[in-house]
């Protein structure tokens, strides 16, 4: 009995070199390095890795145009269209028409959740002291954050006209309809 296991380990050891030699052979090559094809194949990997971040950050700067939010504490770069409708929020940060563009207060808006682009999914991430750069056309302002508040859904005052440079962004609060997010800025003093 004992003669007969050991008969059938060393079988079995056979058999798995070759089979072993056999993958070998068809999967690396008789000639190569088995370290040196791993390398090549991370090589290659980490090469198409930096082609696709390269063909994205050339896309995103196309695609933000010359109206756009950048707030890095989030890693956000979002493009910014006129009007707060639904359509407008699918596809971009939403400028309410109301508020400035330039000098004054300006309002943005933009979906947090449950859409395509959720450019404000992280905005409750955002805290006092933090930046929100803002692009339009040759018009840039560095604003830092000084409110970060919770306003009931009827509440417009943030977004009233200041003689302060201020940006007001606001989206919504998960599953509280009646409430809305509030992060205010004001202008960096140059």
């Amino acid at each position: 009995m004992i003669y007969r296991n050991r008969y059938i380990n060393l079988i079995s050891f056979f058999v798995s070199v070759v089979i072993f030699l056999v993958l070998n052979f068809c999967f690396l090559g008789v000639n190569t390095n088995p370290v040196e094809n791993l390398f090549n194949i991370i090589s290659d990997i980490k090469n198409e890795k930096e082609q696709v971040s390269s063909e994205l950050l050339k896309d995103e700067v196309i695609e933000l145009g010359n109206w756009y939010v950048e707030i890095p504490k989030i890693n956000l770069k979002a493009p910014i269209a006129e009007g707060t409708d639904m359509d407008t929020l699918k596809a971009k940060v939403g400028h309410f028409s109301e508020t400035s563009k330039t000098e004054g207060n300006v309002g943005l808006a933009a979906h947090n959740r449950g859409y395509e682009n959720n450019f404000f999914e992280n905005l409750k991430k955002v805290n006092i002291d933090d930046e929100i750069i803002y692009i339009y056309e040759n018009y840039r302002k560095i604003y830092v954050v000084d409110k970060v508040e919770i306003i009931n859904n009827t509440d417009w005052s943030y977004l009233e006209k200041s003689e302060e440079n201020k940006i007001t962004l606001i989206t919504c609060v998960e599953n509280e309809p009646q409430y809305r997010r509030c992060v205010q800025a004001t202008e960096l003093e140059n």
